[in-house]
């Protein structure tokens, strides 16, 4: 089955994924992870694309943001990776992809799914045995989002700020939230839309998004094709 077009919704929270050609390292040292965060917050101010969260993990980044134009996370992302390969390369004495193909994203309604898709995302280095507790992995917003440590780079969404009145309670809110962590079957269906491009959200936002794409939004239930008019039964 050929791949879903990408899709890019303005002013609309996206989980994105990008992971290392055959899950090979993408990072192999502390400066491979610092420069790769560099060109995040470089790209972004860029491009206009807001990050709420994100974690780099060995083999993998995920990204948890919001782009200002149709244009803006594609441009952000080809800049980043095409970068960073470079500079990769050129560090570590290697050429070639560094990418397993293009990367992934799914939209998601932002009342109902920003606060568990970050959980999620933040809580992939327990889920890979990189860490017992999210908030101690440093290469994450983890430690901004619970109140540990201030990250520039990390830009908060309307529906964090409404985990509470003040900014130690949204904190404490969001650190019970992360310590909880994300079910197998959470994790399961966040990733999954982000892996295969269906989107994250209520019929209604779902209907709501249809008028501006001719791009399929909703997996096809399973079950076999209603029958045409005037076609018998078999």
């Amino acid at each position: 089955m050929a791949r879903l077009p990408r899709l890019t919704i303005p002013g609309q929270p996206h989980y994105v994924v990008q992971r290392g050609n055959n899950l090979q390292a993408i990072f192999v040292d502390g400066q491979d992870y610092a420069s790769m965060k560099d060109l995040l917050r470089e790209m972004g101010r860029r491009f206009g694309v807001e990050i709420h969260a994100f974690i780099l993990l060995p083999n993998q980044l995920h990204l948890l943001l919001t782009p200002q134009t149709a244009q803006s996370l594609p441009q952000f992302m080809q800049s980043v990776g095409r970068t960073y390969v470079r500079t990769f390369n050129n560090r570590h004495g290697r050429s070639g992809t560094l990418w397993e193909g293009r990367y992934r994203a799914t939209v998601l309604e932002a009342q109902a799914w920003l606060l568990p898709a970050m959980v999620v995302l933040e809580h992939q280095a327990v889920a890979h045995g990189l860490t017992g507790r999210a908030v101690d992995y440093g290469w994450s917003s983890a430690r901004h989002n619970a109140g540990a440590q201030v990250d520039g780079m990390v830009r908060l969404h309307p529906a964090y700020w409404r985990l509470g009145d003040t900014p130690f309670a949204r904190e404490a809110a969001y650190a019970t939230m992360l310590d909880r962590g994300a079910s197998a079957e959470m994790q399961e269906v966040v990733l999954g839309a982000a892996l295969k491009g269906w989107v994250l959200g209520s019929e209604g936002f779902i209907e709501g998004l249809k008028s501006g794409t001719e791009r399929r939004l909703q997996r096809q239930k399973a079950g076999r094709p209603a029958r045409a008019q005037g076609e018998k039964a078999e």
